[in-house]
């Protein structure tokens, strides 16, 4: 429980001045940018990181801080001043700087950039449901880790929100989600100041809000005035409190306080307040100080390094006699949190794909995930994952698979329910906490329903792992509403998005396996209903599966024409080079299950599945064609769909828009001479 009575209302208010006046500048100097929010949760912000955020400013990575997210990423000034003036390493060039080209501080808050900035924000929503994330990994290692007189996982989730956090659809799945869990140790505060950027809300945000978390199973915490340290506080206090319900605390502020004719106003949210305005802002608030000019005295209230540093060596010092009663315990700890896989990792990943391979399986290559997650899940602990509410389909399950729930975190699957954008924005925030590697799965079309979080995966260089089945048309009956065509094209566009769309149990082994040791971004693998025929390869081409495409098969001599097939239609791509073939053709067949990594190897190797010189070319998947066009070429076709599907029985849905041998025949008898 925080003194207040140690600090003076009168330093209070001045540090929360210091962090309105930078807001103010900095967004003056850029020209744009959003002062509002900063200046009214300046006092919030004040009291949390002066008296309850646990960090270390020169140590950003230590691994029990507390984290801080804000999720109405707009107001990123507010979190760039408390990092400048808390001892962060960032300096006043940066602010000075905001908004600029490669600047730390860009308009909202991104991951990588400055150091302390937990998650990138600024899709409204997105911050809070990483927060959920982060609170369920906080709970989940703090219940496989801790031991009796050693709670080494110990700490909380700050989240600041906005009335548009509140609006998106996704807060209401990750925070009913958060209830569900019972993620006592997340603090979210409401930044009720009743303005959006279209002006008052009441014509169009009317929620009884506090009635809608008390609904989650969150304690809500009504009433606190946003400018007041005791209300606020107070309100914290009993947010630590409580260890079985996430808490709400609903702060009534005023938008721009201390803007003498912009404050509660929307002229205060998305624009520099002018150089009048803030002339009469630093005379309102008694704040004398030329533009990003903050005397040492005021500094030297801010300052966290020396109390950081004490918290973080309290907490070491805890870890070392931890380590000494449980010395597995704690290098497996350091190892997770560090992100690195097991040492046994590589040896026992070939063990498995040797068995795979020798099993020579037959199956949809959603049950070969499975068998993926049977084979690697025993060697990584870290691994925690599950199913919008798809599990029996998606094939997540497996035979070490431990509920998480809110009674008993220490197990590895989520059942995240029917939320798949909520779903996929916390397992982001799972893999920003550090300790543990998530995966969640869908069918392939309701990728529609995340693609925002996932562009964020993507953004933010991180490893979170999508998993969706039912990749095409050949989810049969379940008709078009069901039944992907453009959905794998479309994630294959998203930058730094890997993707691998396997055909069989090998190719699987080795997408997942890429997916896991992918340190710098995010893996979509996409797996089939239906059974996938088993395709023999020597040891040289199970080796060149990891580099994207491979001649799977080949012809005598040069070939006359090249067929490149991705899951599903890969047995069907063999099927039609051995009729040509037959006939005294001579056509190759290129598996190419991830079109990004194959586009990284180097031309030697890209030429030699590809020779320039074979213009005559045929790409065949069950998905949209135009992005087919830069490995077929001009000259070359794409046996696709260009239209939505059908309801009907797979394998007639497949005839019907032409996925047969016969018409994979034609068309390659059709581009050899042209």
């Amino acid at each position: 429980m925080a003194d207040l009575k140690s600090t003076s209302s009168e330093i209070r208010r001045t540090r929360a001045n210091a962090v309105r006046a930078l807001s103010m500048d900095a967004v003056q100097q850029a020209k744009s940018g959003h002062p509002g929010m900063p200046m009214g949760m300046a006092d919030i912000a004040e009291v949390l990181w002066t008296d309850y955020l646990r960090y270390n400013p020169s140590n950003p990575k230590w691994a029990d801080r507390d984290r801080f997210i804000l999720s109405n990423g707009h107001g990123s000034m507010l979190h760039y001043a408390l990092l400048h003036l808390s001892g962060y390493n960032l300096p006043m060039a940066e602010l000075k700087n905001f908004r600029q080209l490669h600047s730390k501080t860009p308009g909202h808050p991104e991951y990588g950039y400055a150091p302390g900035i937990e998650t990138t924000t600024g899709p409204l929503g997105q911050g809070i449901s990483n927060g959920v994330g982060m609170a369920l990994s906080e709970k989940v290692l703090a219940a496989q880790f801790n031991q009796p007189d050693h709670d080494i996982v110990n700490h909380f989730t700050y989240v600041f929100m906005g009335d548009g956090c509140l609006m998106e659809g996704i807060s209401h799945e990750a925070c009913s989600l958060a209830g569900t869990l019972g993620l006592g140790k997340l603090i979210a505060f409401w930044d009720n100041n009743g303005i959006s950027i279209d002006g008052e809300v009441e014509p169009w945000f009317t929620d009884d809000t506090p009635a809608r978390f008390g609904a989650y199973g969150w304690q809500v915490i009504d009433g606190v005035d946003g400018h007041n340290p005791e209300s606020i506080a107070s309100a914290i206090d009993r947010a630590q409190a409580e260890a079985a319900r996430p808490s709400l605390i609903c702060c009534r502020t005023v938008i721009g306080w201390g803007s003498p004719n912009k404050s509660g106003t929307e002229s205060a949210h998305g624009a520099p307040l002018g150089d009048e305005e803030i002339a009469l802002v630093r005379e309102n608030i008694d704040w004398p100080y030329p533009p990003f000019v903050i005397p040492d005295e005021i500094y030297a209230t801010w300052n966290a390094v020396d109390e950081g540093k004490a918290s973080e060596d309290a907490w070491r010092a805890g870890f070392e006699r931890y380590r000494t009663d449980h010395p597995a315990l704690a290098l497996e700890f350091e190892r997770r949190m560090s992100g690195a896989l097991p040492e046994t990792w590589s040896d026992k990943a070939d063990e498995f794909l040797r068995d795979v391979n020798a099993a020579a399986d037959t199956v949809a290559t959603r049950k070969a995930s499975q068998q993926a997650l049977e084979g690697y899940g025993p060697v990584l602990p870290e691994l925690i994952g599950g199913s919008a509410d798809l599990a029996g389909s998606n094939l997540t399950l497996w035979s070490g698979s431990v509920p998480v729930t809110a009674a008993d975190a220490s197990g590895n699957y989520i059942y995240f329910g029917v939320r798949e954008f909520g779903m996929s924005a916390l397992c982001n925030g799972i893999v920003l906490h550090g300790g543990l590697v998530p995966y969640c799965a869908t069918f392939l079309v309701f990728s529609e329903y995340a693609r925002n979080a996932l562009r964020m995966a993507a953004l933010m260089k991180i490893r979170s792992i999508f998993v969706y089945t039912h990749d095409s048309i050949g989810l049969g009956e379940d008709g078009p509403t069901h039944q992907a065509v453009e959905q794998t094209a479309t994630l294959r566009l998203i930058p730094n998005m890997s993707l691998w769309r396997p055909c069989d149990t090998v190719e699987t082994a080795v997408a997942w396996r890429m997916a896991l040791e992918r340190h710098n971004g995010p893996t979509c693998l996409l797996f089939s209903r239906q059974n996938l025929d088993f395709q023999v390869r020597d040891e040289q081409q199970i080796q060149a599966i990891s580099r994207g495409g491979y001649v799977l098969r080949d012809c005598e001599g040069t070939p006359e024409a090249i067929i490149i097939a991705t899951g599903s239609e890969v047995g069907l791509a063999v099927d039609a080079a051995a009729r040509l073939n037959s006939q005294g053709r001579r056509v190759r067949v290129v598996s190419m299950p991830s079109t990004d990594v194959f586009d990284t190897q180097d031309v030697a190797y890209k030429e030699s599945v590809l020779p320039p010189l074979v213009t005559a070319r045929v790409a065949v998947e069950a998905g949209v064609t135009p992005t087919w066009v830069r490995y077929v070429g001009l000259q070359g076709a794409v046996v696709g769909i260009d239209s939505f599907g059908e309801s009907a029985p797979a394998e007639v849905v497949f005839e019907h828009f032409g996925f047969t041998v016969d018409n994979v025949v034609a068309t390659v008898e059709k581009v050899m001479t042209a």
